[in-house]
């Protein structure tokens, strides 16, 4: 069994005695690039910042000056006997900051530090490692934040009678497909309602999954709309009486049949469900082509995507003119397209023909984020421009605006408003995607200015992560929001950056994902618990296996598309643990278990979830299905007390019950 041998301590006596055989192996000796950190780089004898290591009024000569939240990997292969150390915060600090410094031995804690804060004095510790394979030293930044959390192991130490220690990376976890594929027969799957404005164009391609041929039927279709039974994409006018018509969705093959409810909701909203589709940026940045376009609507029906419900074929920056590539507008005054987008109407004619629907981007501003010409003080004859097109999806971004905002309480609503009632008085249903990073609290005013979804925090593939990829944090922050989110209202934390991506911070060429294979189940398990737009922007014409298993899982895929339109609470915030509950419609509730420590743990079951989402008073639980593995859970009662849950991992769960 692995112990704390002393702790504020001197060494423990029966150590002693082989003190002599030991070889003192500085910490700071190993190489510390396999170090990740929350802010800055490790520092050799200093502090974070290039001070001397000071903690409590104590000056140290040597050590690792680092930052919360941190991990450091050590391959000890058994050769170690101790691991000795004083840490602390740094009194760079002045007071603030609050650190816990652990030692993991095979995944077993050994030491915790419990909450530091600055101006503590130095604690000691002395830990046996003796027979262990693996170490860790992690700090996290208790439960504040990692502000100021300046973390030094100072005078740390490896005592080595045997294998020489080495720091090492993140163990390479194996992606496996949790996902079963979906069989022969014909299974419909998307959204159960589908807003409409009166008179409006409608395109809908049944997401159906079944090897084809299929051949689709409907009941109660207006006749303002066809459909193409070999194809499943119901075309037309949508009625011009508001209202709600109910239609049952039909598909058969050689293996079965499948039947579905759908409701087409004529009226003034739309979004009544997250938008799903694919957006350009993250792999092709400015250098997207009509060509790129094109090639993403293919592969959303070659690859079975468009089968689960993604639809939207969105470009974004830089297919107008660049700064200085005059001129920028037509004799009319409409916005002109480079030379890498010959014929915008052919295009999305093109994503139309496959049942797709097509988006684009601009900013309010003079110039998009990219240098290239926006809408600004041309808002109308761009949007014209766009619907002669034939768009479905504008994504606004706010770029160059801020130059010419002016002033006034509304300065940040202002430019929506205007494009919104613009958009409103075209012939088209063109869905508005607000783009301006959360400020202004966008998420209690985004729905009345007229949008449909919006950025609550800045760009995802900017995002810098500690011990956790980016996505955590630009999630958990867009989860506490939940409230204000609803049918034709959603809180948008960006996209789904999986399988191939560019590197945002120099518009690099794709490269598979550094993502693990849990964190990329965790990724898809938030965002569909939140309620968020699933835009997936990584590369269309490189999806892998493991990629589409976690983008087309149904049953993950319905949490998100619920029409109830409830985004998940935080139920559980924790340190290394976070919980999220989503009432459904048909009064199941969705829950996702995140691990957020650097190893697989046994997290109790959260039922107490049953008494604050399920309906309260003698709510029983009569299934537990866990949506990954499209799997029922054996026991249902109480007597299922811990899930094991891998390193970033979750269990993504739907429960039921009675009354």
């Amino acid at each position: 069994m692995l112990r704390l041998i002393a702790l504020s301590l001197s060494v423990a006596p029966s150590l002693t005695s082989i003190a002599g055989a030991q070889e003192r192996v500085p910490l700071t000796s190993l190489d510390l690039t396999h170090l990740r950190q929350g802010w800055g780089e490790p520092q050799i004898d200093k502090s974070i910042e290039g001070k001397p290591l000071t903690i409590g009024g104590r000056t140290f000569e040597h050590g690792l000056g680092s930052h919360a939240a941190s991990v450091l990997r050590l391959q000890l292969d058994g050769g170690t006997e101790r691991f000795t150390a004083w840490v602390g915060v740094d009194d760079e600090t002045e007071g603030r900051g609050s650190v816990v410094f652990k030692v993991y031995g095979d995944g077993e804690l050994v030491f915790d530090s419990g909450t530091m804060r600055g101006g503590d004095e130095a604690r000691e510790l002395d830990v046996d490692l003796r027979g262990v394979q693996q170490a860790m030293l992690v700090t996290t930044g208790a439960t504040d934040g990692i502000d100021y959390d300046h973390a030094n192991w100072a005078e740390a130490t490896l005592h080595v009678t045997g294998a020489k220690p080495r720091a090492v990376g993140a163990p390479v976890e194996a992606k496996v497909i949790l996902t079963p594929p979906p069989g022969p027969e014909p299974r419909i799957n998307g959204p159960i309602v589908w807003g409409v404005r009166p008179g409006r164009p409608v395109i809908y391609r049944i997401p159906c999954t079944g090897d084809r041929p299929i051949v689709f039927s409907t009941e109660g279709l207006p006749g303002s709309l066809t459909l193409d039974p070999a194809k499943g994409i119901i075309e037309g006018v949508a009625p011009e009486r508001p209202g709600p018509i109910e239609i049952v969705l039909r598909a058969m093959n050689t293996y079965g049949s499948d039947e579905r409810p759908f409701e087409l909701r004529v009226g003034d909203e739309l979004a009544l469900t997250p938008p799903m589709g694919w957006n350009s940026w993250y792999i092709h940045y400015n250098r997207v082509t009509d060509v790129d376009m094109r090639a993403a609507a293919d592969a959303m029906v070659a690859s079975g995507m468009a089968n689960f419900g993604y639809r939207y074929v969105n470009i974004d920056d830089c297919w107008m003119k660049k700064k200085g590539d005059e001129p920028y507008r037509d004799e009319g005054g409409a916005v002109l397209c480079n030379a890498k987008f010959p014929d915008m109407f052919g295009m999305t004619d093109y994503i139309h023909s496959k049942g797709l629907l097509a988006g684009l981007y601009t900013s309010p501003g003079p110039w998009t984020c990219a240098g290239y010409v926006g809408a600004y003080e041309h808002e109308k004859k761009d949007a014209a421009k766009f619907a002669e097109w034939r768009y479905d999806f504008l994504k606004y971004d706010w770029c160059s605006y801020n130059g010419v905002a002016g002033e006034g309480a509304d300065r940040l609503q202002r430019p929506y408003t205007k494009i919104s009632a613009i958009l409103g008085e075209l012939d088209r249903d063109i869905v508005l995607n607000l783009c301006q990073y959360g400020m202004g609290e966008v998420w209690k005013w985004g729905g009345d200015v007229g949008g449909h979804c919006w950025r609550t925090t800045g760009d995802l593939g900017l995002a810098r992560g500690g011990l956790l990829p980016g996505f955590y944090a630009i999630g958990m922050s867009n989860a506490r929001h939940f409230e204000y989110a609803g049918p034709g209202r959603w809180n948008d934390p960006d996209y789904l950056l999986i399988g191939w991506v560019g590197n945002a911070h120099g518009m690099g060429e794709g490269k598979p994902t550094t993502l693990t294979g849990n964190e990329q189940y965790s990724y898809m398990s938030m965002w569909s618990l939140m309620a968020a737009p699933l835009i997936f922007s990584g590369d269309m014409t490189k999806l892998d296996p493991f990629t589409l298993n976690v983008l087309c899982n149904h049953e993950v895929i319905e949490v998100n598309q619920d029409p109830l339109g409830k985004q998940a609470r935080i139920d559980v915030e924790l340190e290394d643990t976070l919980i999220l509950a989503k009432e459904l419609h048909d009064g199941s509730i969705a829950v996702g278990i995140f691990n957020l420590a650097e190893t697989e743990r046994a997290i109790a079951f959260p039922w107490g979830i049953v008494d604050r989402h399920g309906q309260s008073n003698g709510w029983g639980v009569l299934r537990i299905r866990d949506l990954w593995r499209q799997q029922d859970l054996d026991h249902v009662t109480q007597e299922l007390r811990d899930l094991t849950v891998p390193r970033h991992g979750v269990a993504l769960l739907r429960m039921w019950g009675h009354k």
